[in-house]
């Protein structure tokens, strides 16, 4: 199977399921992605697109669906962080959905990634579960009233609409993605550790031996510590120049997937709590595929911001960025 090209438009490269055919997210790649010193855009609203369909699949739900899928906004589901979970029972090809509210599911799936980063996860809970079938959603809150986010859940997948509900918190709260392809640099996500990779081939010998560790922290551990958290690895800030622009370059790939709104969100975040420079980039010897010293676990962490890429066996990544409360 060949890679996807973050950098191209794939919208016929993948196939969809039926039910699933429907108007896309503009495409946001990490070649379009804005720098850290530009301006950004708003947030996501109640009245973005996501969000608005989030509202119709809201108030289209019957008094039993609801009382099966809507939680109040601080319900603990909403925080659980997992790669393979189901935040609710019905599956999303179940009877339990009509046909018209699969496709609003469908609307809001693709209206929180970018063109790339939709077609990539279509194939991915294709590939992982038999497609977004068989994955689960849930609605915290009250679309319209105030704080509501609608959340998708299932195998190497967590999805997030919150409007920004969620203050100084990009995404709404953390989100999930992976694959399940154990040849590695068949998985979907393998561009992404290539990519990071760049940034540990541009280090001298000193620099190499502050970045690589030993081992990891546990995957799921990916909260928010604020100016006062403990970062391991290498200082962003201590860097050139040019290998400031490759970190940067993992960045824009990382969020490349999603939606414009979010990206600009999180890049404000990032740039408001110290910028490139305020982060730690690691990488881990451990489970290091073919010991071939292309390092598949690393991470990108600071005051308000978290990556955690876990690619071994296969993929299990973590994004997490916002400002501790």
């Amino acid at each position: 199977m060949s890679q996807l090209n973050p950098c191209v438009d794939v919208a016929s490269a993948l196939s969809r399921r039926s039910f699933v055919r429907t108007v896309g997210g503009a495409a946001v790649t990490a070649c379009s992605l804005p720098l850290l010193g530009q301006s950004a855009v708003a947030a996501p609203s109640s009245k973005s697109a996501a969000e608005s369909a989030v509202k119709r699949l809201y108030d289209s739900l019957s008094n039993q669906q609801s009382s099966a899928i809507c939680f109040p906004f601080e319900h603990q589901l909403r925080k659980k962080v997992s790669a393979n979970w189901g935040v609710t029972d019905p599956e999303i090809g179940s009877d339990f959905y009509t046909d018209e509210q699969r496709e609003l599911i469908s609307r809001i799936v693709s209206s929180v990634t970018s063109e790339d980063g939709h077609e990539r996860l279509l194939k991915q809970m294709d590939d992982d579960n038999g497609g977004i079938e068989q994955y689960q959603c849930a609605i915290f809150g009250e679309p319209g009233t105030g704080q509501f986010q609608w959340e998708l859940t299932g195998r190497h997948l967590t999805l997030r609409a919150d409007g920004d509900s969620v203050e100084n918190t990009a995404f709404g709260g953390p989100i999930v993605y992976g694959h399940g392809e154990e040849d590695i640099r068949q998985n979907l996500f393998y561009y992404q550790t290539q990519q990071a990779n760049e940034v540990f081939a541009a280090l001298d010998s000193q620099q190499r031996k502050q970045s690589l560790l030993r081992r990891a922290p546990h995957e799921t551990r990916v909260q928010i510590q604020g100016g006062a958290g403990k970062f391991r690895g290498i200082r962003v800030g201590d860097l050139s120049e040019d290998q400031k622009q490759l970190v940067e370059s993992v960045v824009k790939t990382i969020l490349a997937p999603y939606r414009s709104e979010d990206v600009d969100e999180s890049m404000s975040i990032l740039k408001s709590n110290g910028g490139l420079d305020e982060l730690r980039m690691a990488f881990y010897q451990q489970e290091d595929i073919g010991n071939d010293k292309v390092w598949d676990i690393w991470r990108i962490e600071g005051p308000a911001f978290v990556v955690h890429f876990r690619g071994a066996p296969h993929v299990h990544a973590y994004i997490n960025i916002g400002v501790k409360s």
